[in-house]
C-alpha cells in the first residue's frame, strides 16, 4: 500500500497505511524550582547526571526526552508507561514533580496546512 493523504480531515501520513506504530505515552512534568533559571551549567549537569542515574536503575521503560528551564521551573518531557514510574523517578532523584500531565498530541505550524 502507498502513502495516504486524507486531507478531508487534515491528516497526512507517510509510509504504508497499514503500518501502525504503538508509542509509549508522553508526559509533561512541571518541577517548581525557585531560581532554576540561574543554575550554572555545572549544576544543570549534576541534576542531569542524577536523573540519568535513576533512569538507569528504573530500566528502559522510562525515557527522558528533554527539559525546558525557565526562571523558577524546569518542565520535562518523558516517555513512560504510567505516571507512577515518573513519581518514583522523582522520589529516587530528589526532584519535585509538582504536576504531571499526559501529552495527548502535539501541534505546530504544519498543523495549519
Amino acid at each position: 500500500m502507498d502513502s495516504a493523504d486524507d486531507s478531508r480531515y487534515g491528516l497526512h501520513t507517510q509510509g504504508p497505511v497499514c503500518q501502525q506504530e504503538t508509542l509509549m505515552p508522553q508526559y509533561l512534568i512541571e518541577r517548581n524550582i525557585p531560581g532554576s533559571g540561574k543554575l550554572t551549567p555545572a549544576e544543570l549537569q549534576g541534576i542531569s547526571q542524577k536523573s540519568c542515574s535513576v533512569l538507569n536503575t528504573l530500566g528502559p521503560q522510562i525515557q527522558w526526552v528533554h527539559s525546558y528551564v525557565t526562571d523558577n521551573q524546569i518542565m520535562c518531557v518523558y516517555r513512560a508507561p504510567n505516571e507512577e514510574i515518573l513519581r518514583e523517578h522523582a522520589r529516587q532523584g530528589g526532584f519535585p514533580a509538582d504536576k504531571i500531565s499526559e501529552i495527548k498530541t502535539t501541534i505546530d505550524p504544519t498543523t495549519a496546512e
